[in-house]
């Protein structure tokens, strides 16, 4: 039996990961108002990558036959001044996503619900990686952002992104 307290705390975690699909929606939005395909192809994909995250918590809780309760989600308000702030603001998010996944993880611990432990296994692997993702594209802008030509190549770059459904198995 799933412990109640965890329940919640995945619940709430769908509602996170929706946010996030919905967040890196309205930064796409942004980068092609601004005329960056490559950076709106980015971010799209990793809105169809939460998006994902939250099907697979949903599926999680579902199997153990527990309800899950969709929250409201609040709309993304931010407004940009320039074509780095999105990509801080998407760093200090996947931190925050991170810290999410890390509390439930501990509380699955202190209830010693091996199960969600093992399934959380791989979000904690995933957080590494978006983290440092996030991290790597700053550099790269950081780099190259202030160039238009390496702008334009970065842009470029970008554009080659696909997204991959996750393989978890649950």
């Amino acid at each position: 039996m799933l412990n109640q307290e965890v329940a919640i705390l995945l619940n709430e975690q769908i509602n996170k990961e929706l946010y996030s699909a919905y967040l890196y929606l309205d930064i796409a939005n942004y980068y092609s108002d601004q005329g960056l395909a490559g950076f709106e192809n980015w971010f799209y994909v990793q809105m169809q990558e939460e998006f994902a995250h939250a099907m697979l918590f949903r599926k999680y809780l579902l199997n153990l036959e527990q309800i899950v309760k969709l929250t409201s989600i609040d709309a993304p308000t931010k407004q940009y001044k320039d074509f780095k702030e999105p990509l801080l603001d998407t760093l200090e998010h996947e931190k925050f996503v991170t810290a999410s996944i890390n509390n439930i993880y501990d509380k699955a611990y202190q209830s010693k619900d091996f199960q969600t432990m093992q399934f959380l296994d791989w979000f904690v692997k995933e957080q590494g990686e978006e983290e440092k993702n996030s991290n790597d594209l700053i550099k790269k802008y950081d780099l190259f952002g202030s160039d238009s030509k390496g702008l334009y190549m970065l842009d470029n770059e970008l554009s080659t992104r696909i997204f991959t459904a996750p393989s978890l198995v649950i």
